[in-house]
């Protein structure tokens, strides 16, 4: 088992097994909260670095079977893996750029807010997980590499469940004010939105979603450089 294979089930173990299991609160019953969060972003340092370096040396052993493919995406499917991929950026960004009850460390001071469903969680109440989860779906979509379908399956796998299990977490934490948070909000993109427990109001989230824009279109100007496949033609 290569590297970049082991450093990735370490890292999806750490997200799954751990954070989203009772390892979870076994582990703060013993240490502390604080203790807790420093040990597992520590671990996630360490283990993300791991698995760049694995993931670079895999890219360049041509004879390695992880750069076998396994299936060819087709020429149409490009345009809905860009659309994908572009949108999670941004809302992944925004999601970070928005503090809110289901991003680490604003928990509990945002449920005290008077309207702590705001900007981008209006949206989803998992802006940066959804923005993950669409992102690892478009790659999904334009990459049929072993190691891609396991990589951006794995992060779209983690995106999707970390949603959930946080849920579970805060409903647990603080059932009262998480009622009320949930009631106004959903985990789905936009399913709030639509069932008109929420609206949109653009000008909580605009600031933050352009913000999220910039970044994805550096990264796909700069994603030849970075990664060796162009997403931006230059050539009309």
């Amino acid at each position: 088992m290569g590297g970049f294979t082991l450093a990735l089930a370490g890292f999806v173990l750490l997200h799954v097994g751990v954070a989203a299991t009772g390892a979870r609160v076994a582990l703060v019953r013993g240490i502390g909260e604080g203790a807790y969060r420093a040990l597992f972003s520590l671990a996630s340092a360490a283990l993300l670095f791991w698995l760049v370096s694995a993931f670079g040396a895999m890219r360049a052993d041509p004879f390695d079977p992880l750069n076998e493919a396994l299936w060819l995406p087709p020429d149409w499917t490009r345009w809905p893996a860009g659309a994908l991929s572009f949108l999670g950026i941004i809302l992944a960004v925004a999601g970070l750029l928005t503090p809110g009850p289901t991003l680490a460390g604003f928990e509990k001071r945002s449920l005290a807010l008077a309207e702590p469903a705001h900007g981008v969680l209006r949206i989803s109440r998992h802006p940066f997980l959804w923005g993950v989860a669409l992102w690892g779906a478009g790659h999904l979509l334009a990459n049929g590499e072993r190691f891609a379908i396991m990589l951006f399956g794995a992060l779209t796998f983690m995106a999707i469940y970390g949603a959930r299990s946080i849920d579970r977490k805060a409903r647990a934490r603080d059932p009262e004010r998480w009622a009320e948070f949930e009631a106004v909000t959903s985990n789905v993109p936009f399913m709030a939105v639509t069932q008109g427990r929420n609206r949109l109001v653009f000008g909580e989230m605009w600031l933050k979603l352009l913000a999220g824009l910039i970044v994805a279109v550096i990264i796909a100007l700069a994603h030849k450089n970075l990664f060796g496949a162009a997403v931006i033609s230059t050539s009309f």
